[in-house]
Formats: C-alpha cells, sequence, structure tokens
C-alpha cells in the first residue's frame, strides 16, 4: 500500500496507545487518519506488557480514564471481531503494616468518591479467595471487583482493526525520518518511504517518543528501565479466575495466565539502559535473563505463593519500558510545537490506560483542549530541566522504585538535589529550613527550631513538623513572616496591543490603569479555568505577570497560543527576579523601615504595584496577598536578594520577623479560603462553581475566551459548588479526596484539605453535587460529615473564609 501525500492527523507508533488514537480519532470525529508503525503493530513495549488492568488513581479524571478503558475493553471484540481476551478477575491488594493499611482505607475512600466498589477485607477472606497464598502476616487487603487483565497484543490489534473500519489507514514497515517545519508547526512527516503533507501530527512512539520528539524540538522526557517479569509452568490449584494479585509491601504482583502465574515486581534499585537513544531495530528487543538481579522478587514471590517454588519458569521476560519522572504518564500538546500532540511514558500500565488514553487524546486533538482535568499527565507540566537527560534518570528511577512504596503524604523525591536554588538557600539553611522541590527549585516547606533535626519524618497521621508549622502559622497572624517564594514563574507581556491582547486572554479586567494589580483566570471554551494568575499593569505597554512554579511552562505556553494577532509580545523573566512576601500585621511596619516609599494605606492601596527602593535596589512591590493577611509581594532583582532579605531581616528584629515556609502558606491560604489550581480550581470548574464569578468581566462589553461559555450559565443554578468544611475531632487528618456526605448521601469530595491553625479545626474544601442545582438554601440546610480514611467525622459547612478578623486587615 503506498503512502499517502497528504492527511490531515497522522498518529506516530502502532502500539496500544497509538492504535487507541487512531480508532477513536476515526470513530469518534470521523477524521482523516493515517498510522505509521516502523515494524509491526504491537512492537516495541506492547506485545510483552504483563497486562494488568487497575482502575483506580488518585485523580477523579484519570480514574475515569482508566475506567473507560476497562468498559471499552468489555465490548471492543463485539465491534471488531477480534478478541481482547478481557477477564474481569478483580485485583487484591494486600497490607501488611498498619501504615499500608490506612493508605488502603484512604483509597476506599477515594474509591467511594469517584464512584468505585472497592472493599476492605481481613486475610480469611483473602485466603479463601486466593487459597495459596501465604496469608499470616496479613493485615488485610483491599478488593476491587472490576479491575481484571487483559492480552495487550490482541487489544492492539482489535483496536487497529475498529480504526480501519472507521476509515483510518494504517501502514506498518515505515520509519518516521524527521519533520519538515514552518516556524513553530510541523508541515510534512518525514519517512524513509516518502513524505507527508499533514495539520496535525501524534507521537505515540512508545520508548521512540523522546527521539520523534527531538526531530521537531520536543523534549519528551522519558527514560527506559528494564522490566522484568517471569511465566511459570502450571500451579496445581490455582483457580483460572484468580483474582489478580498485588503485594506492594513485597514489591511484587500476579496474575493467572493458562494456569500458570505471571509474577513481576518494581525493584528499589531499577536497571535503566543509557541516556542515549533507543536503537531503532528493537521493535521485539529482550534482554538476557537476568536472575540474579530479579531473585529479591522470587524470594518475596515464594513466601507469598509457596506453591512457586514447585513449578517450573516456561519463560523470563526483561524487556525496556519507557518510564516518565514522576511516574504518571504524558499527554497533551506539546508547549514547543503548536500542532504536535503527545501519548507516552506510560510507566508500565499503558494497557490499563490504553482505551481510556487513546479517547481523551483523540478529543484534545480535534478540539485543541483537554476534555477532563488531565494537568498530572499534562506534557506542559515539565521544564527546560526535563531536557537534561541524567537528571532525567536519576529521576525516573526513584519514581519507579516509588511504585509500590506506600504513598505518604507530603512525601518529597531526593534525587537530583539541590539542583535549582534561590540567593537565599545557604541563608535559609542556616535558619533551619527543611526543603521540599518543585520544578526543580529547592523550597523551604518549613523550619526547624533549634534542636530539631531539620527534616521530613513521614507518617500516615500527624507529621514532625505539625507543631512547628502551627508555630510558624501563627507568627505570621500576629506579627511578620518572609517567604522566599522566587520560584514563581514570570512573564512580561509588551507591545501597544498588550492591553487587547491580554484582555481577550484573560477572564478578568485587566486593562486598568499602570500601577494596578488582578487576580484573573485564564478560561477555555467551556468556560473552565485553565489557570489563575496576578497581572500587574506596569505601563501602558507592558504588564508583568506572576504564576505558580509548577504551571511555568503550561502558562506561558497558553497565554502564547491564545494572544490574539497583533504588536504584542511574551517573555518567560522567571530567573531576572526574586521574590520575598513579606506578610503579617506588622509587615508594613518593617517595609516602611527600609524604604523612602509612601507604604500606607492611603499612598499604596491593596491591588497596586509600586516601583520602590530597598537596600539599594529597585524593587516591584505588589500589595497582594494568598495568606489573609497584611503584605506584599517584593519581586527584586535576584542578585539582591540577599541584601534585600538582610535588610528585612535587621530592620523586623523588633517584631520578631522570621522566615516562614510553603506549608504554612497552605494552612493559612485554606483558613481565608483562596484556592488552588489543579486542586481546587481545574479546568473541570468554571468560575461560578468555584465562587469567583466576581473575578469575571460578564458586566463589560469586552469579548475574551470562554465567555460565550459563561453567558451560557449565567443566571443557572449551577449543578455543583466549592464549599469549604471544619472537623473539629483532632483525629481527622485532611489530605483530599475524603468523600462529602450531606444528610448521609454522598454528594462530592475533598479537593484539598489540611489544618488551620488560627481555628483550630481541619479545613477542606470541595465541591458539593446535585442535579437539582446547588443553591446557598441547599448547601445550608444539610447534615455534614466527612469520610476520613473511611471513618465518618461530623462536619461544619462554611460559604465564607473560616479566618475573618473582620477589619478586613488585607486592606489596610
Amino acid at each position: 500500500m503506498t503512502l499517502p501525500s497528504h492527511a490531515r492527523i497522522v498518529v506516530i507508533g502502532g502500539g496500544i496507545i497509538g492504535c487507541s488514537t487512531a480508532y477513536h480519532l476515526a470513530r469518534d470525529h470521523r477524521a482523516e487518519v493515517v498510522l505509521l508503525e516502523q515494524g509491526r503493530l504491537t512492537s516495541g513495549s506492547t506485545w510483552h506488557a504483563a497486562g494488568l488492568v487497575g482502575q483506580l488513581r488518585s485523580s477523579a479524571a484519570i480514574t475515569r480514564v482508566l475506567k473507560y478503558s476497562v468498559e471499552l475493553y468489555k465490548g471492543l471484540a463485539a465491534e471488531t471481531g477480534l478478541e481482547t481476551g478481557w477477564k474481569m478477575t478483580g485485583c487484591l491488594r494486600l497490607a501488611t503494616n498498619a501504615d499500608r493499611w490506612t493508605e488502603y482505607k484512604r483509597l476506599a475512600t477515594t474509591a467511594r468518591s469517584f464512584g468505585m466498589e472497592m472493599h476492605l477485607i481481613p486475610a480469611d477472606e483473602v485466603k479463601r479467595m486466593w487459597p495459596l497464598m501465604e496469608v499470616s502476616d496479613l493485615v488485610g487487603a483491599s478488593w476491587l471487583p472490576t479491575d481484571g487483565q487483559a492480552s495487550p497484543s490482541d487489544i492492539t490489534q482489535s483496536l487497529a482493526k475498529g480504526a480501519r473500519m472507521h476509515g483510518a489507514r494504517i501502514f506498518e514497515g515505515v520509519r518516521v525520518t524527521g519533520f519538515r517545519m514552518a516556524g513553530d508547526r510541523i508541515t510534512h512527516v518525514e519517512t524513509d518511504q516518502g513524505a507527508i503533507a499533514c495539520e496535525t501530527g501524534v507521537n505515540c512512539a512508545g520508548q521512540w517518543a523522546r527521539q520523534v520528539g527531538a526531530m521537531a524540538g520536543i523534549n519528551v522526557p522519558l527514560q527506559a528501565v528494564r522490566h522484568q517479569y517471569i511465566v511459570t509452568g502450571k500451579v496445581p490449584g490455582l483457580a483460572g479466575d484468580a483474582p489478580t494479585l498485588r503485594d506492594p509491601d513485597r514489591r511484587t504482583y500476579f496474575k493467572e495466565e493458562v494456569g500458570g502465574l505471571v509474577m513481576g515486581g518494581y525493584e528499589p534499585n531499577p536497571q535503566p539502559l543509557s541516556t542515549g537513544d533507543i536503537p531503532n531495530d528493537w521493535q521485539f528487543h529482550l534482554f538476557e535473563d537476568d536472575y540474579d538481579h530479579f531473585e529479591q522478587h522470587l524470594v518475596q514471590a515464594i513466601a507469598r505463593v509457596p506453591a512457586l517454588s514447585e513449578v517450573g519458569v516456561k519463560q523470563m521476560i526483561n524487556g525496556p519500558e519507557s518510564f516518565t519522572p514522576d511516574g504518571n504518564f504524558i499527554l497533551g500538546r506539546a508547549a514547543e510545537c503548536a500542532n504536535m500532540f503527545v501519548g507516552a511514558g506510560f510507566n508500565a500500565f499503558g494497557i490499563a490506560s490504553g482505551g481510556g488514553a487513546g479517547w481523551v487524546l483523540a478529543d484534545w486533538v480535534i478540539r485543541g483542549e483537554a476534555p477532563l482535568d488531565l494537568w498530572s499527565v499534562d506534557i506542559r507540566r515539565f521544564s527546560g530541566l526535563h531536557r537534561d537527560r541524567d537528571w532525567v534518570s536519576a529521576r525516573t528511577c526513584e519514581a519507579y522504585g516509588k511504585h509500590y512504596t506506600i504513598a505518604y503524604p507530603h512525601e518529597e523525591y531526593t534525587s537530583g538535589r539541590p539542583r535549582i536554588v534561590s540567593p537565599l538557600y545557604e541563608r535559609l539553611k542556616r535558619h533551619g529550613a527543611v526543603f521540599g522541590s518543585k520544578l526543580g527549585w529547592e523550597r523551604p516547606n518549613w523550619f526547624a527550631p533549634e534542636g530539631v533535626e531539620p527534616r521530613d519524618l513521614y507518617a500516615m497521621g500527624r507529621q514532625n513538623w505539625f507543631h512547628h508549622v502551627g508555630a510558624e502559622h501563627r507568627h505570621v497572624r500576629e506579627a511578620v513572616g518572609i517567604f522566599d517564594q522566587s520560584s514563581f514563574a514570570k512573564y512580561e507581556v509588551t507591545g501597544p496591543d498588550a492591553a487587547r491582547a491580554l484582555n481577550h486572554v484573560c477572564a478578568g479586567d485587566v486593562a486598568k490603569a499602570p500601577g494596578r494589580l488582578t487576580y484573573t483566570q485564564l478560561l477555555n471554551s467551556r468556560g473552565g479555568i485553565e489557570a489563575d494568575l496576578t497581572v500587574a499593569r506596569l505601563a501602558e505597554d507592558r504588564f508583568y505577570i506572576v504564576t505558580g512554579t509548577g504551571f511555568r511552562a503550561h502558562d506561558l505556553a497558553w497565554i502564547a497560543e491564545h494572544l490574539p494577532e497583533g504588536d504584542v509580545a511574551i517573555r518567560d523573566v522567571t530567573e531576572d527576579w526574586g521574590v520575598l512576601s513579606l506578610m503579617g500585621p506588622k509587615a508594613r511596619d518593617v517595609l516602611a523601615r527600609v524604604t523612602d516609599a509612601d507604604v500606607s494605606n492611603e499612598g499604596f492601596p491593596f491591588g497596586h504595584v509600586r516601583e520602590i527602593e530597598v537596600a539599594g535596589a529597585r524593587v516591584r512591590a505588589l500589595r497582594i496577598t494568598y495568606v489573609g493577611e497584611l503584605g506584599w509581594e517584593l519581586h527584586v532583582p535576584l542578585d539582591a536578594t540577599g541584601a534585600i532579605f538582610d535588610a528585612l531581616m535587621a530592620a523586623g528584629a523588633g517584631e520578631g520577623v522570621r522566615p516562614v515556609g510553603y506549608r504554612a502558606i497552605e494552612s493559612l491560604r485554606l483558613e481565608k479560603g483562596y484556592r488552588a489550581w489543579s486542586a481546587d480550581i481545574t479546568p473541570a470548574d468554571t468560575p461560578f462553581e468555584a465562587g469567583l464569578g466576581w473575578a469575571v468581566k460578564l458586566n463589560r462589553n469586552t469579548d475574551f475566551i470562554g465567555r460565550a461559555a459563561l453567558e451560557a450559565l449565567a443566571g443557572q443554578v449551577p449543578a455543583k459548588r466549592l464549599a469549604g468544611f471544619t472537623i473539629d475531632d483532632p483525629a481527622a487528618v485532611l489530605v483530599g479526596r475524603e468523600t462529602i456526605l450531606r444528610d448521609g448521601e454522598a454528594v462530592g469530595y475533598l479537593t484539598s484539605g489540611g489544618h488551620g491553625y488560627t481555628v483550630g479545626k481541619s479545613v477542606g474544601y470541595g465541591y458539593v453535587r446535585h442535579t437539582g442545582g446547588v443553591t446557598d438554601d441547599f448547601l445550608m440546610s444539610g447534615r455534614y460529615e466527612l469520610v476520613v480514611a473511611n471513618e465518618v467525622f461530623a462536619a461544619e459547612i462554611g460559604l465564607a473564609p473560616f479566618y475573618d478578623p473582620g477589619n478586613l486587615r488585607v486592606r489596610a
């Protein structure tokens, strides 16, 4: 079959992700699709995948993606005539210690929040379900009855046939060799058999996705790791419908296959491949059996299933699998190329994800927007840091080693650190800083007092920093603290058309007079919140934008792609500016001692920006707060950050000024009800639902992205609304995804949670859902409880900030 000279969409890669994407593009969108596979379909890693299909994740959207996969696999054979090997065996996850059991209780709560069935069962019930198992060390197990297993190759072939049935054209034995580009757009996909002109490219090249992306200037941060499993001979007494089994405390997994077992695991000392390119001829490549490395899994597996010691090994599979630095897969439009999408890096759960990932990626390609809140897998969560292959390899190996470890709240990665530090790093260490890391930046999470070891001790309950963060929190409420927030992402938008262009992108009115600040959201066409940020107008033709550290690539690309044509430009200036946030009721007293500028409320009102001089440097001072107290963000030339910090510390000695960390910021903002993007507000939530309608300029005759969607919703009672909740019981530790009960009925789940030290309660936020609409009366007339780690606690709802001193200090 001859390659066409043109196709609307070219999908690169014929594994399960590529075939699923082509299938959904053709079936759901009737798109003209060509799929190119350099070898044969399933080559790469699909053909040797173990085939376990689980569904529950910590994200509601990703859980929905995985649930869709199961529903698709159930019915695909009826559509295409090709079997998929799907068996809904259910899955047992074993727990051998109290922390793991608490993790499962939280997962059971999450499952309930997401509408999934999950049960916690005792050891004797586990033995009944899996008689060959040794259960003497078990606390219990979780049971997900709708999980299962499938044949990766069979599913892929079935998807490929379905794609062809709906008009897609699939070409095997065609290698992509490059791209023709016009600016930041692909115009042609070049292959060893000719070029194909296209409107959109979709890189689903699996372990080759990194080097395929590099041909178009795109970074796809993957690291291939040798992943091994064995296939045993028949195991006497093993039922054909035995549940799949995950034994994370022993780092192993099992599934039944033709009377025997498939068994593998995730070791803490993985074997990465080199950081160089994957050879093109590795379509069906396996490495030599490595029983020395695999022995750690065999020992644990035999202890769990003693019958394994009596059966032979039919085959060992030792193949390359692509993993990512954070353990989440990669989807979406690349920041570097306007018409290239990526679906890769599935961390050995590509079969579980394949059906759903192809569904959402196809929709993303056609509409230009993610159909769900897919931030956790969005390729734009990465930055220039992730072009460093050695760093990516080290971090990916750490993520691989954590695949089955207990997921402690607030746990930090340790590899590749420190990578990016502010000029205050050494100063803050001397103050006892315990650092976390965000997109490579070292940021102080909390400060250990004299005599306290400066490190995190992870636990499922209150952690060792709890009371120390409380002291920092109270200090900001009562006196004044300094936060090093230099890692904020920062951009400048300039040009005669800058105001008009930004007002088109932003939902809020940013075209205010120079010297004004605007908190605003960026919306998608559905009215969902794609980002929220602060825009400072410095001059008629110059704006300064500040957003969260982790959203740097995402927000920059979103703004750049949506700026209308005109004389306007955007530039990333993150490394030009350090940020010192001076917050607390005594902040003005301290600031006044280091500047000659008028910092009175009359001279420097809330919501304004001024250029002032501090310690001999010109500083952009933004009168704004994320903690609910009087304060300023001082954006200072990076090389002056240390001198200005020292000046503020000296000037505030009488007020007891002290550095404060990010965990205090979180507790302070929770009490005040400030929303956090990617948690409380996402692309799936509108400003009306999030209680942010006041920030939208619907009353102005100005068009902006998302306006049409919001106008259609205006005046309607939303079916969900964000509300706050508190729990008095100190035993309740909120971390998010706890189920919200109204009069005993599940109506939603928490999007974020923590502790409010001023109010003395656990504080959380979440959306209350009701098909008949959520009014104030509906919210306030219910009796509320929260399900926390499978236990029910009485809760109080609040529609106003839980901390409100009444005198509006943020404006005085």
